[in-house]
């Protein structure tokens, strides 16, 4: 265990984080003063665990009747394998092409897939990380359909030609047997038949494989004779074919909507022609013509009518009518229309041989942003309860935070509330995808995931032990009035869709205090109770937050000149800052402008709220003579304090949820003290206004085009140079990184923030959940101002002079500022209900480059200090209870040693990090984290018993630092800022766990701890299980003896080498998978030929059993020669006498 001094710069640091790392201060801690720090970079390790979510752009999916596990491929080349609840998988191809169809090796752990750029990948399932054995790229022809039977190692291929070519999926090489368009065809035929959309053999007989082309042309082929036996022709294109089990009828989707059925040695003609969605004119003529039928799934049964189902042939005259997928069974059909397009569906059935009766159970409908299974067996066809965290995207994300080692009783209490609201109506069987099973990790700390979404709703989510499941939903949208129709939409919202969209949240897993931020600058305060209650009055606080600077000339660079500010005073009590708690007669006419007015109405009527989260205050910033209230860009609330702050571009607010009432409001100008060196210089463009910055709530002026002067350049924003550059900001969530105050960063911010947006995030729902109507001038403006960007509650020394510990508020900006705000709290009890809350700000505590991000408090042992809570205590209680479970914590005991510094303050920003001594306030260390790129993300966390801060760069690195000296022990570049969404939902936790969310509807887990790592492999699930391959089908003694059952077929002998030849090697090519070749080939006889393995085995048992029947023939013939040489004796000697032997 290595010691580092407190006083000294560690060596042995780089280059660049020597240079940037700071000397010993006056006041520092004494020599022998020393934290111990035991974080090291063999910690730390980056690695990717788990996705979370619906696959996003699913394009294909399959399903492996034996194992019963489903795979979904997407188009952007993703796999995603499901199975029992908490059995998840995801990998990804290389080429990032999009899944155009998969195909499982039933039962034998192995997948194949078929992509656009015309490759096929062989995947093993067999291991929890499924890897790729091998691939095959075909040069010259574009893949359209593949095709594998039942317990058979050679994969027929579709080509947009009309081709059909043979893989050998042991090997993945090409046979020599080709079925080309031309000979499948008659030759009569003028025209091409187009690309071959279906492939499938006859169930009962494997030598005759069924070609459906785009055209309407279907050719049975015989493999053996390599001639078509049968071509039928239809007017109308095929877009899929379904067999009857017994292999003499099959049914065909067309083009207009119609099915139609074919008799096998029928072609002439269909045997029925059907338009299941058509209008049946009266006179006989041709039904009208209906949308497509995508695909038909005919499936038979012992017992009753077989099923039909089939997605699309809707009639055109159903506009905007939703998809729907029709279930025919008998006389009845049932049509059942789905939330979203239908992508792909499978039909469930009890066996997997496909010659026998199917016997379907449920339907599996793959949507474009669900995943629905439907129960069959059941009368109306319910839905299964979806087991899966498929709902992440229900709204779109729009903000994330990540809790581990959370309280052990959290996650039952959360689950008691959130069991109340699920559906009712669901199918009463068990989920049907049940293959895999569970990991057997060690990691069994409580984990916890909230989500902020578009709707105004917040998910609670367990993630404990890599899986996901929801727990508990609270809608946040239910304490405002909604408008019932456009016309009713009221004109003060300062978004245009999405009005209760979250921006941030703030959360106290111990007391259960939550405290959320909407884009419609409003904050909501929640409690958490078990019992039901009913709000008869909200209880609502308007705050009027408005900054205005004024003209303040700059002094001379060269002088000494400092302007004068007004000094904030000592405190501010709520009775000359309080607002009232009713809402306050604004102004909204057309002849002046809007003025003390919410953007958003509060409900009047009672508010019946369930067991859960509910509210205990609602905050709404008001408009001011015109302008709109800016968005809060930070938010902290504190259940020891009862205090909750917030702030925005205008300034910082304190309300004391307890009292109800406003304790603070004051403008980021005036945090700094008339003497300080970090003060800003405001400067206005409007010459009339009176000297003297203000901040005054009751203050109505428009601070809309305020500018900032740069310190760097000397120069206002207007008499810079005019430069031709067009640019609004649409975004209304809080911008992870604030904009410096040079010019050119600036404009180089606004071209990223452009470019992420345009090119790599098409999506404006999914990346911007609001559109600002500010214009491009104001949205400059605002961001140019001085933001509060972090606040931080502690217990500590907020004034140099202080020698003993007290309630305190630290304060980042923008622009890099950090400040100490002094609480003084009446005692608890009674008194601190009535008495006020004193506030007092105490200047900047030291300044960094950047926007600060993070704050955090360590003891002079280098242990974190977090915030003070009060224990959760149910607030619809009786009094009695109320007392036994509320506890408050202890206060820190007075700090014996005056003279001694015992805090360290932990402060990071975009671009460096510094701890600062306190009282002091001396820094100890800087270290400068990037130069190149902003740090995005930052978090203090814990891990493996110590403590370090952990960053995200815009650049994809990702950083961790020791705590108190600020090393790096961990950089990495792992994933560039390409989308918005990432930078606005990463986040770190303790014990080396970090997420985001990769698209719209997923989230992906990491992990940057070694420990983590190293036992992944025990913590994932596994796919495969072994399993027993249900019994063929009984052909019966007549089918048997008359040959009416299955023909099987060698098709080794028509398509290996030595009969079919080898096939051109220009036409594809093979791609060995990773490992090496003695590797490959143990893992493809793992997973291919296991299936040959066992007959090498039952070859050998048998054997072996005849080996035994001989022996124990023999054993008989010598025991009855035996019994016939001792009856012979018998009768020799059976009449004689004894003396005559």
């Amino acid at each position: 265990m290595k010691k580092f001094n407190i006083r000294k710069v560690l060596d042995g640091l780089t280059a660049a984080s020597s240079s940037s790392s700071a000397t010993a201060q006056p006041g520092t801690p004494r020599e022998n003063d020393v934290v111990q720090e035991t974080l090291q970079s063999e910690h730390f390790q980056l690695c990717k665990t788990v996705r979370h979510g619906f696959p996003y752009q699913p394009s294909s999916m399959a399903f492996d009747p034996v194992q019963k596990i489903l795979a979904i491929g997407t188009q952007t080349g993703a796999l995603r394998l499901f199975g029992r609840a908490g059995v998840e998988c995801y990998c990804q191809h290389e080429s990032n092409a999009a899944v155009i169809q998969l195909q499982f090796l039933i039962n034998e752990g192995a997948l194949v897939s078929a992509l656009a750029d015309d490759s096929i990948h062989l995947w093993n399932l067999r291991q929890k990380i499924p890897a790729i054995l091998h691939s095959l790229k075909f040069n010259r022809e574009r893949i359209t359909y593949c095709h594998l039977p039942f317990q058979s190692k050679w994969l027929y291929i579709g080509t947009e030609r009309g081709n059909i070519h043979i893989v050998n999926v042991e090997s993945f090489t090409l046979s020599g047997y080709v079925i080309m368009w031309n000979k499948a065809i008659e030759l009569s035929t003028k025209t091409h038949p187009g690309p071959v959309v279906h492939i499938s053999d006859n169930p009962m007989d494997e030598g005759k494989l069924l070609i459906g082309f785009e055209s309407g042309i279907v050719v049975l082929w015989d493999l053996k004779c390599k001639k078509a036996d049968y071509r039928y022709n239809y007017d109308e294109a095929i877009h899929s074919v379904a067999w009857h089990h017994e292999g003499k009828q099959f049914v065909c989707s067309h083009s207009d909507g119609t099915l139609t059925t074919w008799n096998v040695r029928t072609p002439a003609k269909p045997a029925q022609i059907i338009t299941p969605h058509g209008k049946q004119p009266k006179d006989g003529k041709k039904p009208e013509p209906c949308k497509p039928i995508l695909k038909v799934e005919y499936k038979t049964t012992r017992a009753g009518d077989p099923f039909m189902v089939l997605s699309g042939g809707l009639s055109y005259d159903t506009v905007g009518r939703r998809a729907c997928l029709t279930v025919m069974h008998g006389k009845s059909t049932a049509v059942l229309e789905m939330d979203y397009p239908i992508v792909d569906f499978l039909t469930l059935c009890e066996t997997p041989y496909p010659n026998d009766f199917q016997e379907p159970y449920a339907v599996v409908v793959l949507l474009e942003k669900d995943l629905v299974v439907i129960d069959l067996g059941q009368i109306g066809y319910p839905i299964f309860e979806n087991p899966y965290p498929l709902t992440i995207h229900e709204s779109p994300v729009t903000c994330c935070e990540y809790f581990a080692d959370c309280p052990a009783e959290l996650i039952p209490a959360l689950y008691s509330v959130g069991c109340r609201q699920k559906r009712q109506g669901y199918s009463k069987k068990e989920w049907p995808i049940s293959g895999g099973n569970w990991g057997q990790g060690t990691q069994s700390y409580p984990e916890i995931i909230i989500t902020g979404h578009a709707d105004g709703s917040i998910k609670f989510w367990d993630a404990s032990a890599l899986m996901l499941q929801v727990l508990y939903k609270l809608k946040t949208a239910k304490v405002f009035e909604r408008a019932r129709g456009k016309e009713e939409k009221p004109n003060t919202d300062i978004v245009d869709e999405d009005p209760f969209a979250i921006q941030t949240l703030s959360w106290c897993p111990e007391s259960r205090m939550l405290c959320v931020a909407g884009v419609s600058a409003h904050v909501i305060v929640y409690r958490f109770s078990k019992q039901e209650i009913t709000t008869e009055v909200v209880q609502l606080l308007e705050v009027r937050m408005q900054c205005e600077f004024s003209e303040v000339d700059s002094p001379d660079p060269g002088g000494e000149q400092t302007p004068t500010l007004p000094t904030p005073g000592a405190s501010s009590s709520p009775q000359e800052s309080e607002l009232p708690t009713q809402p306050s007669t604004g102004s909204n006419s057309s002849d002046g402008p809007r003025d003390n007015i919410p953007c958003l109405q509060v409900r009047s009527s009672p508010l019946k709220q369930s067991p859960g989260n509910q509210v205990e205050l609602v905050i709404q910033l008001v408009w001011v003579s015109g302008e709109p209230p800016q968005q809060i860009t930070s938010l902290a609330i504190n259940s020891s304090y009862g205090l909750v702050v917030f702030g925005n571009s205008n300034g910082l607010a304190v309300v004391d949820y307890l009292q109800k009432t406003l304790l603070f409001n004051m403008g980021t100008s005036e945090l700094y003290s008339p003497s300080d060196p970090y003060q800003r210089q405001p400067r206005s463009p409007r010459k009339a206004k009176p000297s003297g910055a203000t901040c005054d709530s009751n203050d109505g002026s428009n601070a809309s085009e305020d500018r900032c002067r740069s310190p760097t350049s000397g120069k206002s924003w207007r008499e810079l140079p005019t430069v031709s550059f067009s640019f609004e900001i649409r975004l209304s969530y809080r911008l992870p990184f604030s904009l410096t105050t040079n010019p050119f960063h600036f404009y180089m911010r606004c071209f990223l923030i452009s470019f992420c947006l345009s090119s790599c995030c098409p999506d404006a729902r999914d990346n911007s959940f609001t559109r600002s109507r500010s214009s491009s001038v104001a949205s400059i403006d605002r961001e140019s101002r001085e933001a509060i960007s972090s606040f931080h509650f502690c217990e500590s020394f907020p004034r140099k002079t202080d020698s003993l510990v007290s309630p305190c508020l630290l304060v980042g900006t923008t622009h890099g500022s950090v400040m100490m705000v002094a609480l003084s709290l009446p005692p608890s009890g009674d008194q601190r209900l009535q008495q006020p809350v004193g506030i007092a700000s105490c200047g900047t505590l030291v300044k960094l480059k950047g926007g600060i991000l993070t704050m955090a408090l360590l003891d002079a042992t280098g242990t974190l200090l977090p915030p003070f809570f009060e224990q959760w205590y149910d607030p619809n209680a009786s009094d009695e209870e109320k007392e036994k479970s509320r506890k408050r914590r202890p206060a820190s005991p007075p700090s014996s040693q005056e003279s001694q510094d015992t805090h360290f303050a932990i402060l990071c920003s975009e671009k460096q990090a510094k701890v600062v001594a306190l009282p002091s306030q001396t820094r100890i260390y800087k270290h400068s984290i990037t130069e190149t790129s902003f740090v995005l993300r930052a978090d203090v966390v814990q891990m493996a018993g110590a403590n370090c801060i952990a960053c995200f760069c815009a650049n994809g690195h990702i950083m961790t630092l020791s705590l108190p000296s600020l090393r790096p022990l961990l950089d990495v570049n792992y994933l560039p800022l390409t989308d918005m969404r990432i930078a606005r939902t990463f986040c770190f936790s303790n014990l080396g766990q970090a997420l985001y969310l990769t698209s719209p509807t997923e989230i992906q887990r990491i992990t940057y701890s070694q420990e983590t790592c190293d036992n992944l492999q025990e913590m994932l699930s596994e796919l495969f299980t072994p399993v027993e391959t249900p019994e063929a089908p009984n052909r019966g003694f007549f089918k048997g003896l008359f040959g009416g059952g299955a023909q099987s077929l060698d098709r080794e002998d028509l398509f290996g080498e030595t009969a079919a030849g080898k096939a051109s090697r220009s036409l594809a090519q093979h791609i060995p998978g990773p490992g090496n070749m003695e590797g490959m080939k143990g893992a493809a006889s793992g997973v291919v030929g296991e299936l040959a393995r066992a007959r090498i085995a039952l070859d050998e048992r048998g054997q072996k059993l005849g080996e035994l029947e001989e022996r124990t023939a023999a054993m008989m013939a010598s025991a009855e020669s035996f019994s016939k040489h001792a009856h012979d004796m018998m009768l020799k000697y059976k009449d004689k006498k004894w003396y005559q032997l």
